[in-house]
């Protein structure tokens, strides 16, 4: 799946630290899908894009352990 990431807007999850250490970030401004990329090199990380309720079903996933 291929998506123009140019422009993007990126969050982080509530659970990362001040540093921003370990985690990635999504971007919400494609609807159906969900870019992800690292935190640490938001310059320069490549994007990987899944398709929104494969990162939902991913996510509920992590939350149950």
């Amino acid at each position: 799946m291929r998506a123009d990431v140019n422009g993007l807007s990126w969050r982080t999850s509530s659970y990362t630290n001040s540093d921003g250490a370990n985690c990635v970030e999504v971007s919400d401004d494609l609807p159906g899908i969900v870019p992800v990329r690292d935190s640490k090199l938001a310059d320069t990380s490549p994007v990987l894009v899944f398709p929104a309720a494969a990162w939902s079903s991913f996510i509920g996933a992590v939350k149950k352990g």
